[in-house]
């Protein structure tokens, strides 16, 4: 796996060398060129051309060494393989003053202070070399009387440039050198002051090298060499073994375990798969971890246990309550229709509101056991195949009083032809219910309550939209949680806050969904999608059309 570095590091300039390189090159020849010309020591001709070929190659690599690259380093090297052929060409060949100007590549490879242009230079070399060899037993040119001072000047232009570049080389090399050595440093440091004991393992399990804080009781320097087996407790080494297959084959792999040193410890080893042969793994002491997730387990267990005795004791005390609760309306009933002889009016009344009073009482206790069991996971569905008309209908009649007495239009949307469904038909009926009864409790008079039942697909949808006061939005996330209410002190006088909740329970029971959608001011919508409908010619339905539209 590649070394990857994060952090920034320190930029090497090389180009700035080769460029005063190549500038004192040309600032050592042409000096020099000029005072032997005026001592009329080199006069026009090819040693001149010479000269200036190698002062062209100079300035032409001065150029190409401030270009970014391997490109620029590169053609200045041809250059001077080019510049140096020509050079030893001009004043004679390789028995000429200029023949050591064909070692000028390998000199000028020194300059850009790259190891990897070296063989370039030397090949440059070889190749000017063979050129002037090549010219000069073509066209052998006479030696020119300065051709001493020449060699010299040559000589030491190379030499000097060869042994600065390769001076400069070991420099910077002594330099990345130890930049090398601080990074490692600075990597084992961090290695060794990190939270976790990162380790190179052998899919075998024997731990190569190892790195950093160990679990509390383990020796990290005792564990090199060991098999990572030694550390864990003998119960859970077949799953550590099974942790190093599995990184070998799929790449990683993470196990918890017991440690062998600490039977009340909790360790957590990932692994990652390095190369065929070899795997990382970073062990981290979870005890503190392991606390934590047992704490919150507890807390869970606690919480559920304490919601289930919550719902067994509603539930018990429902049906405790229901018990006196029919005596009592069962008696009243019997009093309000003076079966056993004549009463005043006044007890006919009371007994009224007495009969009243427990059918709401009824009521309420249904919801409570009801939700209980939904909580509690005992409700059972009692699914059958219906007309889910009939259910809504029976509802429109029942909340047809209690509309009449509210001064509300109570409307129902139903399609003419049957909507055969597959659900609990009490439930069904319930959330049609509660959903009126909740928009008949918000809506004011000559308000308007419209319930809307229709088919799309599998699914059934029963919508009640009413133009009452509509819910604030703080309140609509509470809605549809047990006994959260919306709307004043009046208004959640007049129930318990079970209708929602219920809705919700029902419709997910059914392996559906409620939504609310309402504007302060302007009304509410709540819809119910349940995929309860049965596909059209899967079974026979004899339930004859219901009224497209009933009104108030």
């Amino acid at each position: 796996m590649p070394y990857r570095r994060y952090s920034s590091p320190r930029k090497v300039r090389r180009g700035g060398f080769a460029f005063g390189w190549h500038l004192a090159f040309a600032g050592a020849v042409l000096p020099t060129a000029g005072v032997l010309a005026g001592l009329g020591l080199l006069p026009q001709g090819p040693e001149l051309a010479g000269l200036a070929a190698g002062v062209a190659a100079a300035l032409v690599g001065a150029g190409l060494a401030l270009t970014r690259g391997r490109a620029g380093p590169v053609l200045a090297l041809l250059v001077w393989t080019l510049a140096g052929a020509v050079a030893a060409l001009l004043a004679g060949g390789l028995t000429g003053p200029l023949a050591a100007w064909c070692l000028a590549p390998l000199a000028a490879a020194t300059a850009f202070r790259r190891p990897e242009l070296l063989s370039l230079g030397a090949a440059g070399a070889v190749a000017a070399a063979a050129l002037a060899t090549i010219g000069t037993l073509l066209m052998p040119l006479p030696v020119a009387s300065a051709a001493p001072w020449l060699a010299l000047l040559a000589l030491a232009t190379v030499a000097l440039g060869a042994g600065a570049g390769l001076v400069s080389m070991q420099g910077l090399a002594r330099r990345q050198t130890q930049q090398r050595d601080e990074i490692e440093l600075g990597l084992l440091e961090v290695l060794e002051a990190q939270p976790q004991l990162l380790m190179r393992v052998y899919p075998g399990g024997r731990i190569l090298e190892a790195w950093g804080q160990a679990p509390i009781g383990l020796d990290a320097r005792d564990a090199i060499g060991r098999p990572l087996g030694g550390i864990v407790s003998p119960d859970d080494r077949p799953m550590v073994e099974e942790a190093l297959q599995r990184a070998v084959q799929e790449g990683s792999a993470e196990v918890a375990f017991v440690p062998a040193h600490d039977p009340q410890g909790w360790c957590v080893l990932t692994l990652r798969r390095m190369d065929s042969i070899r795997l990382v793994g970073a062990l981290r002491d979870a005890r503190a971890q392991r606390a934590r997730e047992t704490e919150l387990e507890q807390a869970r267990a606690s919480a559920e246990s304490q919601n289930a005795g919550k719902s067994r004791f509603l539930a018990n005390m429902s049906h405790e309550l229901r018990t006196p609760l029919n005596a009592i309306m069962g008696f009243s009933d019997i009093m309000k229709q003076r079966l056993f002889g004549p009463m005043p009016d006044r007890y006919v009344e009371y007994a009224e509101l007495v009969h009243e009073s427990g059918a709401h009482l009824l009521e309420l206790i249904n919801d409570i056991l009801d939700m209980s069991k939904i909580e509690a996971e005992r409700f059972e569905l009692a699914r059958e195949s219906f007309d889910a008309r009939d259910a809504i209908t029976s509802v429109l009649r029942l909340m047809r009083g209690q509309a009449d007495r509210a001064g509300v239009i109570l409307r129902g949307v139903l399609p003419p032809e049957p909507l055969d469904a597959d659900a609990d038909r009490r439930a069904v009926k319930q959330i049609a219910l509660n959903l009126v009864s909740n928009a008949l409790k918000f809506t004011p008079q000559s308000g308007t309550v419209t319930l809307t039942l229709q088919g799309a697909g599998e699914m059934l949808e029963i919508i009640v939209a009413d133009t009452g006061v509509g819910i604030a939005p703080e309140d609509l996330a509470r809605l549809g949680r047990p006994f959260e209410q919306a709307g004043d002190a009046g208004q959640k006088a007049a129930g318990a806050g079970l209708g929602l909740s219920l809705v919700r329970a029902f419709a997910r029971l059914h392996g559906g969904e409620m939504s609310i959608e309402s504007t302060v001011g302007e009304g509410t919508t709540v819809t119910v999608r349940m995929p309860v409908l049965i596909a059209p010619g899967s079974e026979d339905s004899e339930t004859p059309p219901a009224p497209a539209v009933s009104g108030r």
